[in-house]
């Protein structure tokens, strides 16, 4: 059985923002460190504060697209102002400003994100979703890993100057929201007044069961533990990766989240899901070690591959848990709460890891991150049931 056509225009929506966003977010860190001359500590609360903000929009825009039935719309809305966004990273003149261009683009990712996932799962039959959610966030990847390389050859062809590649980010995030306009289609069943009537109230969230809080709190614990992709960056940038250089990092990663998405979705929907969890836990400890101790740029690309495959493993299997275990109609509902709580994880590890690498260095950075990552596999072994 195929896919259906509108998961794979949204994979390619994805794709073309995430080619926008990652042009600019591969280098952000280091534009902040090195032009606006920020500290670790602020990097930590921009990346913080951003994730958190779209992850609290996405709790608000998922019980909205249960409430009117339009999900496209809400994504359109997510998606368009991510694309107008971008101008404001090119124009920025302190560290302040970024972090309200950063809170203005994590809101459209808010929007959008939960009435998207939710539009995959109702687009898609229970018995492919791990495969669809496998195909979107490895298309959603791959845009991951070419942004930072158009990235790196603007660098290189305009003598690393940070704010033409920004500017040219706007053009993908344009054509994302275009593609979204003509060819992703809502799906009957959620269209119309019938739709808004099935609407979750606040006071009825005892309609989720145990199973889909058990997923929630995995993914939170999950976050803790990998807190902000750009103290990847930093911790290349420390070994010795020059500045034209940067944006392999989030190439070399996300070429192996990429490629080990889809794959991994698919034996998902064949294999127990808890032991795919397991695995992804595993992944990470073994990941976040080797980043603590590396010695070389050539150790920290290995363990920025290792958090990849790491991703790979988790991302589309945690949206499939997510979908398997909140009813249709308050679909969206359930991926805005499970992302809200991930992003208030993700802005107090971030915090949390920007403090460690100020006080203590990189080292303790990535060992509490391998020690939150073993709590989380401890829990998912005496907590989430095995089921094929």
């Amino acid at each position: 059985m195929s896919i259906p056509a509108g998961v794979w225009a949204l994979g390619f929506v994805s794709m073309f923002m995430d080619i926008s966003s990652e042009m600019i977010h591969s280098l952000l860190p280091v534009f902040l460190v090195t032009v606006l001359g920020a500290s670790t500590e602020l990097v930590g609360l921009i990346e913080g504060v951003g994730e958190a903000t779209a992850s609290i929009s996405k709790l608000f825009s998922g019980w909205l697209s249960d409430h009117l039935g339009k999900r496209k719309t809400l994504t359109l809305l997510g998606y368009g102002l991510g694309a107008l966004s971008k101008p404001l990273f090119a124009l920025a003149p302190s560290a302040n400003w970024v972090l309200a261009a950063r809170f203005s683009d994590r809101v459209g990712k808010g929007l959008r994100g939960a009435p998207r996932d939710a539009l995959v799962g109702d687009l898609t039959p229970p018995e492919q979703r791990g495969a669809a959610y496998g195909l979107r966030q490895a298309l959603d990847t791959v845009g991951a890993f070419a942004g930072p390389l158009l990235a790196l050859g603007l660098m290189a062809l305009f003598s690393e100057n940070f704010r033409i590649v920004f500017w040219a980010a706007v053009i993908p995030g344009l054509l994302a929201v275009l593609i979204l306009a003509l060819f992703v289609k809502e799906p009957s069943q959620r269209t119309g007044p019938a739709a808004s009537r099935v609407a979750i109230r606040w006071s009825e969230l005892r309609r989720f069961g145990t199973p889909f809080w058990l997923i929630v709190g995995v993914g939170a614990v999950l976050t803790l533990a990998r807190f902000s992709e750009a103290f990847l960056i930093l911790r290349a940038q420390a070994a010795g990766l020059s500045l034209a250089l940067i944006p392999i990092v989030l190439i070399a990663m996300n070429i192996v989240y990429a490629l080990s998405a889809y794959p991994m979705g698919a034996l998902s929907d064949r294999l127990d899901r808890r032991t795919m969890l397991i695995a992804g836990f595993a992944v990470l400890i073994v990941a976040d070690l080797v980043l603590a101790v590396a010695p070389n740029i050539w150790i920290v690309m290995l363990g920025v591959c290792l958090w990849g495959f790491h991703m790979g493993i988790s991302q589309g299997l945690l949206a499939a848990l997510v979908a398997d275990s909140a009813p249709q109609q308050i679909r969206g509902t359930a991926f805005g709460l499970f992302n809200f709580v991930g992003g208030i994880a993700v802005l107090l590890a971030s915090l949390v890891a920007g403090f460690l690498w100020q006080s203590f260095g990189p080292a303790a950075t990535f060992a509490a991150g391998a020690g939150f990552t073993v709590l989380g596999l401890i829990g998912t072994i005496a907590f989430i049931p095995a089921k094929p």
